[in-house]
């Protein structure tokens, strides 16, 4: 099987640039905000704005499909398939941003040294590749331990760095990773020129790209962490920030909105999931689980997503897979309250709530979930329950969650497929051998779905893997390891005079959330 393709391009008009002797040109300048600490070291990053830095710092051999699903050439310009070996033609005309040729050898040790580190994504490949081989400067050959259907698909989520500076900048075997998570070492669109985990990464534009940028693109880039809500209304009122988060409280997303700002939304294979801790009382107890689950109000959850009369930052789901992954399937009815059923399951439940105190966290950078934690709080007290609301920082819950005795019994969490592939999502969320971690914080082990699981992933039919996966979904929403609250549509506020391109048009939208905030896709004006 062969497949080869041009890179396409955004339908704009590239900006023409003069170097004359002349005054010196006002730059432009994209602000941008997230909440989270970023990690720009790619063998580590997993959250919404690791995967902004990492898309926009390195390159993979593929990237998610524009304005549709699977995936499209990026660094590799074909690819042959022959049973279990993938190889790969890359380009000849990139270059890293230190000027090193990229080359298959640095692919060959990036995939090594994500898999040697085991952090990150490595979850998407571990057992599944048994080799990686360098055939020649352009020519690298995958080949897996078994046919694996998601393996392309997950190759959005392999960054390549440059080889020569990562080995430049090891101390003691440690694959440069104190280094990487201060400075980049990819071919990405942008560079790092600072970086603060703590309030700001400031990125500059890479002329020598070799993918041209759209019309008024970025030539500066600050990309900002932990602002408050008003901070970012503030700002934005006075055009000094450009793109809000999009974990900002609907009533400021609406005021923004008023005010002169575009709102847009990214589907992003998003769910947002109520995470249960099935390894603590009374959670290991299904029919608790199932209580829960039959009282929570998903009518009032979906006032609470929506912004104004036009635009939601939730559409309801109807079990564990988002709209646009195999395994959804759009028959089967959205989930309601139902009391009468959650009481019937309280009965059955081998514990007295009254004896086991439920702690619901939500993030502490997230206030907007704090609603949802309180609507919990007051539907599940009259069902017996001592319900307590703790406000969490993001930093500390990546923490609790690593053991099931040290995380919450419950808390809020937005999840989205790492790749193209439900595999990504599903795999990482309740296969039994996942590492404990955010994604994986209900710590669900359950044979049968496992069996299910690891058959989608050696079937490469596609009708076949759709119905394994509505299989599995059939599981997940009678066993309940997690409250499906929504479906996530990431909102953001996009200042007047920015145009956030592959969101304002569904025919230049990734699939994949985060992947749409490649910055020299976005047009800024100059800055006043």
């Amino acid at each position: 099987m062969l497949f080869n393709t041009k890179t396409t391009l955004l339908g704009t008009t590239v900006l023409a640039m003069t170097l004359a002797a002349a005054p010196v040109a006002a730059e432009r300048i994209l602000r941008a905000d997230e909440v989270a600490v970023g990690e720009i070291d790619p063998a580590k990053a997993t959250d919404y704005a690791d995967t902004v830095l990492a898309i926009n710092l390195y390159d993979t051999l593929v990237y998610p499909k524009q304005g549709g699903s699977g995936v499209q050439p990026h660094l590799a310009t074909e690819w042959a398939i022959d049973g279990a070996t993938y190889t790969f033609t890359l380009r000849d005309d990139v270059t890293f941003n230190s000027g090193n040729p990229l080359t298959a050898a640095d692919v060959a040790y990036s995939f090594e040294r994500m898999m040697a580190m085991g952090q990150g994504n490595s979850n998407l490949f571990a057992g599944v590749v048994d080799s990686v081989e360098a055939t020649g400067d352009n020519t690298v050959v995958f080949t897996l331990t078994e046919p694996f259907a998601p393996f392309l698909a997950s190759l959005v989520r392999m960054p390549v760095v440059d080889m020569a500076v990562v080995k430049a900048n090891e101390v003691d075997g440690d694959w440069a990773s104190t280094w990487m998570s201060q400075n980049s070492a990819g071919s990405g669109q942008y560079v790092i020129t600072s970086h603060d985990p703590q309030t700001e990464t400031v990125m500059a534009y890479e002329a020598d790209y070799f993918m041209e940028p759209v019309e008024g693109y970025p030539e500066t880039v600050r990309y900002r962490y932990g602002l408050e809500p008003s901070t970012v209304r503030a700002l934005m009122s006075r055009g000094e920030h450009d793109i809000s988060s999009q974990w900002l409280p609907p009533e400021v997303f609406a005021g923004l909105a008023e005010e002169g700002a575009t709102l847009v939304t990214e589907a992003g294979l998003s769910g947002e999931y109520f995470k249960m801790n099935t390894q603590r009382a009374p959670l290991d107890d299904v029919h608790c689980r199932r209580a829960l689950a039959y009282a929570f109000d998903y009518a009032t959850m979906a006032q609470l997503t929506q912004i104004n009369d036009e635009v939601s930052s939730g559409r309801p789901m109807n079990g564990a897979i988002p709209q646009g992954l195999l395994g959804y399937d759009a028959i089967v009815p959205n989930f309601s309250q139902d009391m009468a059923l959650a009481q019937e399951e309280l009965a059955k439940c081998a514990y007295d709530p009254a004896e086991h105190l439920l702690d619901v966290a939500f993030i502490a950078e997230t206030p907007a979930r704090e609603r949802g934690a309180l609507m919990m709080q007051a539907i599940y007290s009259t069902m017996g329950f001592n319900v307590e609301i703790t406000r969490t920082p993001w930093a500390l819950l990546t923490e609790q969650v690593t053991a099931p005795p040290t995380a919450p019994h419950v808390v809020e969490i937005a999840v989205s497929a790492a790749s193209p592939d439900t595999d990504s999502l599903l795999y990482a969320m309740y296969h039994s051998s996942q590492p404990a971690s955010w994604i994986a914080s209900s710590y669900f082990k359950n044979p049968e779905l496992d069996a299910l699981l690891d058959q989608a992933r050696i079937e490469t039919d596609q009708d076949a893997r759709q119905d394994i996966y509505a299989q599995a979904n059939a599981i997940l929403a009678q066993e309940v390891p997690d409250i499906f609250a929504y479906e996530l549509l990431g909102a953001f506020a996009v200042r007047e005079g920015v145009t956030f391109h592959n969101l304002a048009d569904p025919a230049l939208t990734y699939p994949n959330s985060g992947f749409n905030m490649r910055f020299a896709d976005i047009s800024v004006p100059e800055a006043e």
